[in-house]
This record gives C-alpha cells, sequence and structure tokens, in this order.
C-alpha cells in the first residue's frame, strides 16, 4: 500500500532490510526517507515501536553500526584540510577559509555530541562515581580526655 505521495507505507522484509542497510551505513533516517522509494520517517518509527516482523532489532542494530560509521567520519572531516584555504582572486595569495574550518568545526561537534548521546558507553564522558568504600578511612574519635595543667606563677622581678 502507498500513501497519496506514492511513498511506500506496508511493510516488507525487502524494504526494511534496504532501510536497515542505509542506516548501517552511517545516513541518518531523515536521508534515508528523503528518497521516494521510501516510507515516511513516522511511518518507520512506527515499525521500530511495534517491531513489525522483528524491525525493532534490526533498526537498533543498524543505527548503532550506523553511528560507529559517523565516528570513523570524524576522522576523516578533520583530516581534510581541501577546503582550508582559498585563493584570493585579486591577489592571488592563499588565505585562510574560516567558514570552512568554522562549518568543519560544528560538523564534528554535532557528531560528537550525538555519539555520546546516542552510545554513551563508547563516546560518553567517563564520571567516576564511587560510594562509601572508596573514600579514604575516617578516624574515629575514641576517647576525650580534659586534662587541667597549672601554669607556674610568675617570678617576681627585682623591683618588686
Amino acid at each position: 500500500m502507498t500513501n497519496p505521495q506514492g511513498r511506500p507505507t506496508d511493510f516488507t522484509e525487502e524494504l526494511a532490510a534496504e532501510i536497515c542497510r542505509r542506516l548501517a551505513e552511517g545516513a541518518t533516517l531523515r536521508a534515508v526517507c528523503k528518497a521516494d522509494d521510501m516510507p515516511s520517517e513516522s511511518v518507520v518509527r512506527k515499525w521500530a515501536v511495534e517491531d513489525r516482523g522483528g524491525f525493532r532489532a534490526h533498526y537498533t542494530g543498524a543505527r548503532e553500526i550506523g553511528y560507529l560509521s559517523m565516528a570513523d567520519e570524524l576522522v576523516e572531516i578533520a583530516d581534510d584540510s581541501s577546503g582550508d584555504t582559498i585563493t584570493d582572486k585579486e591577489t592571488g595569495a592563499d588565505r585562510l577559509d574560516g567558514e570552512w574550518v568554522a562549518r568543519s568545526r560544528i560538523k564534528i561537534d554535532t557528531r560528537k555530541w550525538l555519539l555520546s548521546k546516542a552510545l554513551p558507553k563508547i563516546y560518553g564522558e567517563k564520571l567516576a562515581i564511587g560510594g562509601a568504600e572508596d573514600l579514604p578511612p575516617v578516624k574515629t574519635l575514641s576517647r576525650i580526655e580534659r586534662v587541667i595543667v597549672d601554669h607556674p606563677k610568675p617570678k617576681a622581678d627585682a623591683n618588686g
């Protein structure tokens, strides 16, 4: 079955496998679903929530593999210096293309943030949380004593 825009809405094993293949390659669900032969994002998410034909596990696995692919992409973005400089048309001198560099930084930061949320055990911040056994031992008070000390009286000086 298709909806009025001609997009498929019925779950098939073939369609599910193609969606998962593209996700595993690192495509976002939004990018996958932009294709005219693909269902809308909401339809795919519904299939996952309802676990149509066991789709949830395949979808979840494909997303995880896609995120790992995205992590590889981080290195490629960081290493790609091809657009870091541009040649000034008037002087012929190369200069830094700040827009390219800033855009690359945004791409990296966005992917890092997404990876830290989607795969926190792998890419999340490492937090050390401990309990009482991790604290240094506390010395306990065993007794309190009151000691009265008699101070010697000052000696009188020669004047008096």
